[in-house]
């Protein structure tokens, strides 16, 4: 039976979801780097990504790094998702959550008048957030298997259009998850806290 004092000193954020919070981090980095030289081999827009910002030194290297990252982000990911539905956690803290809410809450985003007092508690922005980032690695996760391995997926190949259509769709989840990346770092940089309490529990 959970008491009040249980309660009171329970982590914010359990120590399972700090481990797999840190690699998902890691393995992002990786994989967003090495998929920006893997893109400036073969670019969709007439521009490429510098150098400097990018891993693997060439194709085969960069290659090497997105294949090894990519394997970690999903098995990473899989755990995390198991554990969210496993603790009822998923349910609670991304759940329910209505366009209504959604709408007010962003609105008060917007005029800086929405409240982080309780970092144990997700605002509709912030669920509607990270629902939209795990949606956002699956499709990456699936267009990833149709661009790295076409002829073996071609029910998946077909779902997403063909190989070309598959890479215009991986192109944009990445940047849809950097996208997150750069909002969730400036929203760290406004609450302080919600680093330390992902760092220390609470």
């Amino acid at each position: 039976m959970t008491t009040a004092v249980d309660t009171l000193h329970a982590p914010i954020h359990p120590l399972w979801l700090r481990i797999t919070h840190w690699v998902n981090a890691l393995a992002v980095v990786i994989m967003v780097m090495s998929g920006w030289r893997i893109y400036n081999a073969a670019p969709l827009f007439d521009f490429r990504f510098a150098n400097d910002i990018t891993l693997g030194g060439w194709l085969a290297g960069a290659l090497q790094w997105h294949f090894a990252a990519m394997w970690l982000l999903a098995a990473n990911g899989m755990l995390y998702l198991v554990l969210n539905i496993a603790t009822g956690r998923l349910w609670r803290r991304f759940l329910p959550l209505s366009p209504g809410t959604l709408l007010a809450d962003l609105k008060a985003a917007l005029r800086g008048r929405l409240s982080h007092a309780n970092p144990a508690r997700y605002n509709a922005v912030q669920r509607a957030a990270y629902l939209f980032v795990m949606l956002d690695i699956l499709l990456l996760v699936l267009s990833g298997l149709v661009l790295w391995k076409s002829v073996q997926f071609p029910l998946l190949r077909g779902l997403l259009g063909g190989y070309e259509t598959a890479r215009y769709i991986h192109f944009f989840a990445m940047a849809g998850l950097v996208g997150f990346v750069a909002v969730h770092l400036v929203m760290v940089a406004i609450v302080p806290r919600t680093l330390i309490t992902i760092i220390r529990g609470r």
